[in-house]
């Protein structure tokens, strides 16, 4: 089997520690961008179902800004974002490359996508749960817990899967700004040593991660759902 792979892949194999670290490096960009993210999306998200004209805390301000500073970040292509947030990525981690440099463009260019996908999860929810719960006397913090955040639950995760997915792709790209991980790994040597074995390991790495991330993720919205 080692001298197949080293026949197919002959410089992944010399390169096998570094491939390693950049799976690592790759892993450990998705979880921690990913987390922060999340959190973030989520108050966003919320915010925006809560304010809305039909919302159960109607502000206009407060959702066009919201509306409008989404549509804004999304509209500007990830690469060309995190290059731009090359200076103030520096001031805040110290340094604008490797995985630790790609942590703040990588929340800042995937929040405004997440936040409108929680939005639309939780858009999709029963009207009349919230009905329900504002005939029962709740609160607004009680019917945000109870009501959007609890039912939407099997919705939250279907669009945190498509999330992750895409923050895989990000990951990949941040590389070509020297952001480390899978993405960076096959820039050097894939696309600049015109090492093709190293863009097709690369390639089928990434596919089998992405795999593995839906699969999770439709097993544990039906188990949640159920």
């Amino acid at each position: 089997m080692t001298s197949l792979l080293t026949t197919w892949f002959p410089n992944v194999m010399s390169r096998l520690p570094e491939f390693f670290s950049s799976m690592v490096q790759t892993l450990v960009m998705v979880g921690v961008s990913g987390v922060i993210s999340f959190l973030f999306a989520l108050v966003i998200g919320v915010g925006l179902i809560i304010s809305r004209r039909d919302g159960i805390r109607h502000n206009g301000l407060v959702f066009t800004i919201l509306d409008k500073l989404i549509d804004l970040f999304r509209s500007i292509p990830f690469i060309i974002l995190a290059a731009a947030l090359v200076p103030v990525t520096r001031m805040l981690m110290g340094t604008a490359i490797g995985p630790k440099g790609a942590i703040f463009p990588l929340v800042v260019g995937i929040t405004p996508f997440f936040s409108r996908q929680i939005e639309s999860a939780l858009a999709g929810l029963d009207p009349g749960y919230v009905e329900a719960a504002e005939s029962m006397g709740m609160t607004t913090w009680q019917i945000i817990w109870h009501v959007y955040l609890r039912e939407g639950i099997p919705s939250i995760i279907r669009v945190t899967t498509i999330t992750i997915v895409s923050l895989v792709g990000e990951t990949a790209t941040v590389g070509i700004v020297g952001g480390g991980g899978l993405g960076d790994f096959a820039i050097r040597l894939g696309y600049q040593r015109s090492m093709n074995d190293v863009t097709f390991a690369t390639i089928i790495v990434l596919v089998i991660f992405i795999a593995l991330i839906e699969l999770f993720g439709r097993l544990l919205a039906e188990v949640v759902e159920h």
